[in-house]
């Protein structure tokens, strides 16, 4: 199932492949902001599954393991390159050899120096979404910011560009800039974000879903029971605007939510992250 992304007529794969995880341990100072260990080569055998089975839409940042999750995707797209989406971010600082995040830049140089950066460790010559990461920017600054992602269009480093928020007043700040074809929000299931899913359609942007199965919740595979590490996002020393974990637990409110509609996700014989996924496209064509 292919969808338009945006204004840009690239065709996506509905069904896209995340890359956080694959970035492995990050830290900012003592709090976790990766998902624990993970195993390379496992990482790269998935994209190239994840190919071989249609998808063709993948979302990393240059943020996500400090740089590691973009040279990952980049080997495990070495000689297929060519159908492949890539969507990767900008805007957090990091440390390559510590794994530590720090700082938010959004200055001309540096975005351009960070796109070249990002393309060297994609190992590819351009970039087809490049997403501001840094949600809570000031809208009346960004305009400096689309002008750059202009130009890196112009020079032919990217195809479009986006900015992952989730406040409507932002997205329309960078809507007016004629190659924004794409919003990073928040949607799943227990967690509309109508706001943001009406301004996609308004403005003919693409949503791209950050968190279609609230970061695992949505596949059952979580539990009471359950005890994420501590080097972990979602563990017990998650970040303040984590809320779908909290003590490296599912977040009881939102378990209680996912109760109540279990049944109905899970009905005609679908898993629950089936149920999830199919509810997200009846949701909005974008």
């Amino acid at each position: 199932m292919l969808r338009r992304l945006g204004r840009s007529g690239i065709e996506v794969s509905a069904l896209g492949f995340g890359c956080w995880a694959i970035g492995g341990p990050t830290w900012r100072g003592e709090t976790p902001v990766g998902w624990g260990e993970v195993d390379d080569n496992e990482s790269i055998r998935a994209i190239q599954r994840a190919m071989d089975l249609g998808i063709n839409f993948f979302d990393t940042a240059d943020a996500y393991g400090a740089g590691h999750s973009e040279r990952i995707l980049g080997q495990a797209l070495a000689g297929r390159r060519e159908p492949a989406v890539i969507a990767t971010k900008f805007g957090n600082g990091y440390n390559e050899s510590t794994r530590q995040l720090g700082g938010s830049f959004a200055s001309p140089d540096y975005i351009r120096q960070a796109c070249e950066a990002s393309l060297r460790r994609l190992i590819t010559d351009h970039i087809d979404l490049y997403q501001f990461h840094l949600g809570g920017f000031p809208a009346e600054e960004a305009g400096p910011v689309v002008q750059t992602l202009e130009e890196l269009v112009q020079a032919g480093k990217i195809r479009a560009y986006g900015w992952s928020t989730d406040d409507p007043a932002r997205a329309r700040v960078f809507a007016q800039g004629p190659h924004c074809t794409a919003v990073q929000l928040q949607e799943n299931v227990l967690d509309d974000n109508p706001e943001m899913v009406a301004l996609c359609n308004e403005l003919d942007l693409a949503g791209v879903n950050r968190g279609p199965l609230a970061m695992g919740l949505l596949t059952g595979k979580y539990t009471g029971s359950t005890s994420l590490g501590g080097d972990d996002v979602r563990g017990t020393r998650a970040p303040d605007w984590m809320k779908y974990f909290k003590n490296g637990k599912p977040n009881p409110e939102f378990s209680a939510k996912l109760d109540a509609i279990r049944a109905i996700l899970t009905s005609g014989g679908r898993t629950l992250a089936q149920g999830a996924l199919a509810w997200l496209w009846a949701r909005s064509p974008m």
